[in-house]
């Protein structure tokens, strides 16, 4: 399949396309609404699938990098599911103890672009692990839209458990000292409720994620880098509340907003990739965990 940009969609469709993968509109309302926009052959069902992620197009460091060792990994969460699993990606040489990163991936579980996060870590010498939120249901089934409506139907407040025990069972590894955390979508909002709840944790980097109250912000004590994309009305829309709770409780933090991106935009199996914001918000993620993770 070609690959495309944001660009190559009108605005109104990838408004709906997002409307559509956080479960606001049905797959038939899309293309319904789409269809007005429709040029030619790229009719509102073609547009969905060019939209839809091609994993092909992630990988960037390789499942038998020599660089790196990867595995799954079971983990107890007896206040959650029972039993979760997740990826644990670490360097293949290492000397004393690591920075831990926990992976919080979007609401459509561990698939292999999150599991290429994990692997990214692991090039640059932290261990980071990515649990799967779907473990309960039997894992990421391998279809997007699947695993989204296996992600809508579960208990909000166990798979939190799942995910926070997940962060725990990393700290437990002997070869991890401290520990920061990384999300997106879904997952940076987890990376802010962890912030709120792990006194413990060494720094949170939230991509465009949901913020918590003014309250659970009073309870954060680590540092955090927050990227957000420009055009995600529904996300940006909590940021002024945000920033004043931050700033009133003196929690250190950078914000970024990359102009012209959309939600997701460091997502590179779909169309919102933006490469140059991907890499300078990836940078910046990397540097911000070296100053505040790697002990």
């Amino acid at each position: 399949m070609e690959r495309k940009k944001a660009s190559d969609f009108p605005p109104e469709v990838l408004k709906l396309f997002d409307g559509y993968v956080h479960g606001a509109i049905s797959r038939r309302e899309f293309l319904d609404r789409a269809a007005k926009f429709a040029v030619g052959g790229f009719t509102a069902a073609a547009m969905l699938e060019s939209l839809k992620p091609n994993f092909a197009w992630a990988q960037q460091v390789a499942k038998d990098d020599s660089r790196i060792r990867v595995e799954y990994q079971t983990y107890p969460s007896p206040q959650g599911s029972g039993n979760m699993r997740g990826y644990l990606a670490r360097p293949a040489k290492s000397g004393g103890k690591l920075p831990g990163i926990v992976v919080i991936h979007e609401n459509r579980g561990l698939n292999p672009y999150i599991e290429d996060v994990a692997r990214r870590l692991a090039a640059a010498n932290f261990v980071a692990f990515a649990p799967d939120a779907l473990t309960p249901v039997g894992g990421y089934p391998g279809d997007e839209d699947k695993a989204r409506d296996l992600f809508a139907k579960q208990d909000a407040a166990k798979r939190t458990e799942d995910l926070v025990t997940g962060a725990e069972f990393l700290k437990s590894r002997p070869e991890v000292g401290k520990v920061g955390a990384v999300g997106f979508c879904f997952g940076g909002g987890i990376v802010n409720v962890f912030a709120a709840r792990m006194p413990d944790l060494a720094a949170g980097v939230p991509f465009y994620g949901r913020q918590v109250s003014a309250e659970e912000t009073a309870r954060i004590k680590a540092p955090l880098l927050i990227h957000y994309a420009e055009n995600d009305e529904g996300i940006n829309k909590g940021w002024p509340a945000y920033e004043a709770a931050l700033k009133a409780n003196k929690v250190r933090y950078e914000m970024h907003t990359y102009p012209g991106t959309q939600h997701g935009f460091h997502n590179d199996t779909t169309p919102r990739y933006d490469e140059a914001a991907a890499k300078l918000a990836w940078q910046r993620t990397v540097d911000f965990f070296n100053k505040y993770v790697r002990a």
